[in-house]
C-alpha cells in the first residue's frame, strides 16, 4: 500500500485516535495543534493508544506547529476553531486536495466551503470515543464507525481507514448523518458534562436517562421539521444504544470542562435553541442544558478572577 501523507487537525482524544489508528497502518500521519502538553508528548513517544490489557502502544506521528503542501487533511479540532484552522489551511492545501471533517456540531461544513471552496471539503461523522488519559494517549470505546459523504478525491483516504480497521461506509445525503449524530451528541454530552459521570451512568440514573430522551427527541423534532431524515427509526433507544456501547467514555464536552477547555455547547445545544426557534418548535431541554453549561463554564471564569 502506498504511503499516504495525512495531516490530522488536531491533538486531543479523537485527534489522537485517528493518528495512531491511521499509522498503525502505514500512514504518513502529521498532527497539527498548539496544545503544548499533547504536542511535547506526541514528539517524544508517538500517539498512544490503550489496547489490550491496558497496555500502552505508541504509533510514530510527526507534532507541529505549522506545515505546508498539504493534500489530505482530516479536521478532529472543536467547532468553535473551525473558522481559523479554515483560514490557515487555505495557504497550504494543494489545487487537488481534501480536507475532510469529522467534527461535532453544525455549521462546520458550511464554514469551511466559504473558505476552502466546496471541492476541496468533505464531511463525515464518526460514531467511536475516545478518552483521553493523558496528553497524546488515548483508549477508544464504541464501534470504529466512519461515514463520509460521497466525494470525488476521498479515494485514498477512503482506502486508508480501511486499512486501518474503520468500518467506512459511504452515503449521498450527508445531513443526514450530521442529525443523527447531533441526535447522539445532544442527547449525552450536556448531561455527562453536568453531571460529571462517564456516557454509561445515564442510564443508571432515572432523572438524566429520562432528559437524555427528551433532549434526542427535541434534536429528532427539528430533522423531521426539515425533512431530514435519520439513520435510525427510534431516537431514544439509539441514544440509549450508544450509551450503553461507551459506557466507560468519557464524553467530549466533560474532557473539556476537566481541562478548562471551552466546549461546543454553542454548536450543539446551542445551535439546536436557535433552529427551533427558527421552526417553531419548543426545544426546552436542550435550551437549559445550554445555558447550564454556559454557566458552569463562565462560573470557572469567575473563580479565576476571585483568585
Amino acid at each position: 500500500m502506498k504511503k499516504e501523507k495525512v495531516l490530522i487537525v488536531g491533538t486531543g482524544a479523537l485527534a489522537t485516535l485517528f493518528a495512531a489508528r491511521l499509522s498503525s497502518a502505514g500512514a504518513d500521519v502529521t498532527m497539527f495543534g498548539s496544545w503544548q502538553a499533547s504536542l511535547i508528548s506526541l514528539k517524544k513517544y508517538g500517539a498512544g493508544l490503550v489496547e489490550s490489557k491496558e497496555r500502552e502502544v505508541f504509533y510514530p506521528v510527526k507534532a507541529v506547529k505549522n506545515y505546508s503542501n498539504v493534500k489530505f487533511a482530516i479536521l478532529l479540532v472543536k467547532s468553535w476553531q473551525t473558522k481559523g484552522v479554515a483560514q490557515q489551511l487555505k495557504k497550504h492545501l494543494t489545487e487537488d486536495a481534501v480536507a475532510l471533517t469529522l467534527q461535532n456540531g453544525l455549521g462546520n461544513g458550511e464554514v469551511l466551503r466559504n473558505i476552502l471552496g466546496a471541492e476541496r471539503v468533505a464531511q463525515g461523522v464518526t460514531t467511536v470515543g475516545a478518552s483521553l488519559i493523558k496528553p497524546g494517549v488515548v483508549k477508544m470505546s464504541g464501534d470504529a464507525q466512519v461515514s463520509m459523504g460521497t466525494h470525488p478525491r476521498l479515494e485514498a483516504i477512503e482506502s486508508l481507514f480501511r486499512a486501518s480497521n474503520f468500518e467506512v461506509t459511504l452515503v449521498a445525503d450527508i445531513q443526514s448523518l450530521i442529525w443523527s449524530k447531533l441526535v447522539i451528541n445532544a442527547a449525552i454530552n450536556p448531561l455527562t458534562a453536568l453531571l460529571d459521570i462517564p456516557n454509561g451512568d445515564l442510564l443508571k440514573i432515572p432523572e438524566a436517562r429520562k432528559m437524555m430522551a427528551e433532549l434526542a427527541l427535541e434534536t429528532a423534532s427539528l430533522a423531521k421539521a426539515q425533512n431530514i431524515p435519520l439513520t435510525f427509526e427510534n431516537p431514544v433507544e439509539e441514544v440509549e444504544r450508544v450509551a450503553k456501547q461507551t459506557a466507560t467514555n468519557t464524553s467530549s464536552m466533560l474532557q473539556d470542562l476537566r481541562r478548562s477547555a471551552p466546549t461546543e455547547i454553542d454548536m450543539i445545544s446551542g445551535a439546536i435553541t436557535k433552529i427551533g426557534e427558527k421552526f417553531s418548535l419548543p426545544t426546552p431541554t436542550n435550551k437549559i442544558c445550554w445555558q447550564l453549561i454556559k454557566s458552569k463554564v463562565n462560573r470557572g471564569k469567575i473563580r479565576e478572577i476571585q483568585i
